[in-house]
């Protein structure tokens, strides 16, 4: 598991589009990477259009978010259309970031054990380094809480 003070794990994933985008790519900027489950579920809706609502809000205090989950770029286009997301989200279905930040935890759900990603919420300081992780996401208060840190 990764700690506050750690190197953040670098990654280059696609996006919607097919565009590679890396971690590195945003040196002298904050950076929000949120892992989440799955496009087009009730919680991952709630977490993304909060994200998307405040960008504006990330942007003046030099901060970039990427949201990452094992989706594929055609169901991440979908979303973003859908949603009218204005947050970048990038598709990592070899597991890639995914298992590099420790989010792909065993789950129980009703009894039911499986493996999935854990939502989880890192801020990524302006050197790379790891500044503040967000376990135990609760996925409608997670934008909040995040601008709520970066103002400090």
């Amino acid at each position: 598991m990764l700690n506050i003070g750690d190197k953040a794990p670098n990654f280059t994933l696609p996006d919607k589009d097919g565009n590679l985008v890396s971690l590195s790519d945003f040196l002298g900027k904050k950076v929000v990477v949120y892992f989440y489950p799955k496009d087009n579920t009730p919680g991952c809706t709630k977490q993304a259009c909060g994200f998307s609502e405040n960008i504006e809000e990330f942007e003046k205090n030099n901060t970039v978010i990427l949201g990452i989950s094992k989706d594929s770029q055609k169901a991440h286009k979908n979303f973003i259309e859908k949603q009218n997301l204005k947050i970048t989200l990038l598709s990592d279905v070899e597991k890639q970031a995914i298992e590099a930040y420790g989010v792909w935890q065993e789950k129980k759900l009703y009894g039911k054990v499986s493996m999935g990603i854990v939502r989880t919420t890192f801020i990524i300081d302006e050197n790379g380094n790891i500044e503040k992780i967000f376990d135990k996401v609760k996925a409608a208060q997670n934008a909040q809480e995040t601008i709520d840190y970066i103002k400090g």
